[in-house]
């Protein structure tokens, strides 16, 4: 049989294939139904599928920023985090020109609605350290525990878990931190100082420098793949590939541009810490105020009266569906019963996720993310403090192994 003949002949689709496309048809099918709705349908139907489409980029791409650090800490690959930095570059300049639209002069003392741009404080530090920390123990970020639960992660539910713990524990230490740190804090915004202008050409300059530096730490050329003959293999090839780590990078800063253009600014934790709100609100298990929170921007934990038809939670509903088909698509949904360890370090990295995320308002899409792009000091802050946990943790885990 000729190799022409071979590759003609019709592949039939697996039962995961099947499956996946039956994801989608429910996706499409909740879309149709939310735009009926007569009040934010439109917005809720947005949400629901820019998160479907944000989950399969994550699940295709791998877009974790603990592994991305951990690939070069570890082992030297500077690829993720050079996909962090595309990002990031894509973003501040989608930002700044949506910015324009929402405050044409940036004067000192307002600031774009919904913008995650918080104060500069020891909190902060602390925030994005227990992040960090959290990112080691669990094994990822929430963003990538959010796609993971899509592929069957034993790991995932239980960290999703233990950051709604740990959003309680921020809660109860917000008025502490608040008198102590947060509420003399500066809020640094860029524009305030250098405007528009300077702000994106500011912060293009520095990704273009630790760019060209990590430039340096790419591995050696793989060889390339054929070119696919026919687009049937071309889908079939971007479908059971992983996507390369630039694609993730570029689509992730399109999408949380993408999303601010009739959404809030992205982030992924807002529903998760309203739940946790409510559930502790329900049972006495918080203060009977919390000092300032309300009042800020970013991944905002406001209570509210229908939760699960809220833009955040459908977005990240939908962040878990997409990553879901995709993964049934490629054949990595791989379910398994979860064993103590993972159980424990999801718990314990989760608690450290969510009062992390809580008290830094926001995590690494919603505060790093979205709050760099918006030319927030607390972005730049809460990265490197969630950097400098990641790099002493994997030291610390490297030298218990020696033990």
């Amino acid at each position: 049989m000729s190799a022409s003949s071979i590759h003609a002949a019709p592949v039939p689709l697996s039962r995961t294939g099947l499956a996946a496309a039956v994801v989608v048809l429910l996706l499409v099918a909740a879309s149709v139904h939310l735009l009926g709705e007569r009040s934010g349908g439109r917005a809720l139907a947005f949400a629901l599928g820019l998160g479907a489409v944000l989950g399969v980029v994550l699940q295709r791409s791998r877009f974790c920023f603990y592994c991305h650090a951990r690939d070069y800490f570890e082992g030297g690959d500077a690829r993720g985090l050079l996909a962090i930095v595309a990002a990031l570059a894509v973003g501040t300049v989608g930002m700044h020109v949506v910015m324009t639209g929402w405050l044409p002069v940036p004067q000192p003392g307002r600031l774009p609605p919904d913008a995650h741009i918080g104060p500069v404080s020891g909190a902060l530090v602390l925030a994005g350290l227990a992040f960090g920390a959290g990112m080691v123990v669990s094994g990822s970020c929430i963003s990538a525990h959010w796609y993971r639960l899509g592929e069957g992660s034993p790991t995932a539910p239980f960290a999703l878990l233990g950051a709604g713990a740990g959003f309680l524990l921020g809660f109860g230490s917000w008025n502490w931190l608040y008198s102590a740190t947060i509420a003399t804090a500066p809020v640094v915004w860029l524009p305030h100082h250098l405007g528009y202008a300077g702000s994106a050409a500011l912060q293009l300059a520095v990704f273009a420098a630790l760019a060209a530096w990590l430039w340096r730490k790419l591995p050696a050329g793989e060889a390339a793949s054929p070119t696919p003959r026919r687009f049937i293999d071309a889908a079939r090839r971007l479908l059971h590939g992983r996507w390369p780590y630039a694609w993730g990078g570029l689509a992730v800063g399109a999408i949380a541009v993408i999303v601010v253009l009739r959404l809030r600014p992205l982030g992924v934790t807002a529903a998760l810490g309203s739940a946790a709100r409510d559930l502790g609100n329900a049972h006495g298990l918080l203060p009977q105020r919390l000092d300032g929170l309300d009042g800020f921007g970013g991944c905002v934990t406001a209570v509210v009266e229908s939760l699960w038809q809220t833009p955040n939670a459908l977005l990240v509903g939908g962040l878990v569906a997409g990553a879901l088909a995709a993964a049934l698509a490629s054949g990595q949904f791989k379910p398994a019963w979860p064993t103590v360890g993972q159980v424990v370090r999801g718990l314990g990295g989760g608690v450290l996720l969510g009062w992390g995320a809580m008290t830094g308002l926001g995590c690494t899409v919603g505060n790093l993310l979205s709050g760099t792009m918006a030319g927030a000091l607390s972005g730049w802050v809460f990265g490197a403090s969630v950097l400098l946990a990641v790099w002493g943790g994997l030291r610390l885990k490297r030298l218990a192994t020696r033990a």
